[in-house]
């Protein structure tokens, strides 16, 4: 009998985060059960790469079919494997967001086959992504002794990313309020995955009247997160639809995914009629502008506070020296 390529992981001990490498979003997923990370190779490749999602893709391609040929062991024990050409091609596979918001396999590896992987990727960032690596085991390590630490990096790293405080704090209310929601769905025994995937959808589609897919063409997005690139407004509306969801599941218990469905539309609704009066007294709820743009309109706006700041510092010295 012919063994599958891949062996696919359940994902009810997994949960999918991104992780930062020098403002570069890597897949990654937690495994509760053997406690280590899962991350996407081709976004690993693509880094030390400096290519795109389709070249890196490509890259890996290629690179598979030359480490079988060598016989590597980069996902197997030499000694354990009776034949050497599964040992390549018999990597994990895990589902993860895509950029159509939807979850699909993605080839994944963890620490040690990464260290493997890399030594077969030549790149500059070899030894900065190794140090990557060691310090994101580590920090895992620490937010399960103290989960507080999770949040404290989040706003690190928004705030490397050039967000503003007031950005910062609506998104980490968001992220609880998320959590909350999640709660919900997963006494109703939603599953996490293709299951959150829809009912989120359905959350989007019903306050905004978009796709999570199309909201994110309609920002200019790719493999982004689709919240990190909403405006303080986008963030309000969406936590109020979430909000609203787990308040009424809360109330009624759901007790499968139809019923939850249910209850995501009727939340969602609440946070449509929401927008709907907001944009009728003239105000603009959904925003085409994605972080990076939000980032530079941030920038203006302190280079111009800065320079209003110093005209009426300049004022204010002029008048002092006619008194």
């Amino acid at each position: 009998m012919v063994k599958p390529a891949c062996n696919q992981q359940p994902l009810c001990i997994m949960k999918n985060n991104i992780q930062l490498f020098n403002k570069f979003n890597i897949r990654s997923v937690w495994d509760k059960e053997q406690e280590k990370w899962w991350f996407s190779i081709i976004d690993i490749i693509a880094i030390l790469t400096d290519s795109d999602y389709q070249a890196a893709r490509k890259y890996w391609k290629v690179l598979k079919g030359r480490l079988k040929d060598e016989g590597s062991w980069l996902f197997g024990n030499s000694e354990e494997s009776e034949n050497k050409d599964e040992l390549v091609t018999n990597c994990y596979q895990l589902k993860m967001s895509a950029a159509d918001g939807k979850y699909y396999n993605t080839d994944v590896a963890d620490t040690e086959q990464i260290l493997r992987l890399i030594q077969s990727v030549p790149s500059k960032k070899a030894e900065p992504f190794k140090m990557w690596l060691a310090q994101v085991g580590r920090e895992r390590i620490d937010e399960t002794i103290d989960p507080e630490l999770s949040i404290d990096r989040a706003v690190q790293n928004y705030r490397q990313l050039g967000y503003s405080e007031n950005w910062i704090n609506q998104r980490i209310k968001s992220i609880e309020v998320r959590k909350s929601l999640t709660d919900e769905w997963d006494k109703a025994g939603v599953k996490q995955g293709k299951e959150y995937a829809l009912l989120t959808d359905l959350m989007t589609k019903t306050w905004s009247g978009m796709t999570t897919k199309q909201y994110k063409r309609h920002k200019s997005l790719k493999m982004e997160n689709l919240r990190d690139n909403m405006t303080n407004l986008e963030l309000i509306i969406n936590m109020l639809s979430e909000a609203t969801t787990t308040e009424l599941s809360a109330k009624n218990n759901p007790k499968d995914l139809t019923e939850s469905a249910q209850m995501a539309h009727a939340g969602a609704t609440v946070a449509k009629n929401a927008r709907l009066e907001i944009e009728k007294k003239g105000g603009e709820v959904i925003s085409p502008q994605n972080a990076k743009q939000l980032g530079q309109r941030n920038k203006f706006e302190i280079s111009e506070h800065l320079e209003t700041s110093k005209k009426t510092e300049k004022k204010a010295g002029k008048s002092k020296k006619k008194k």
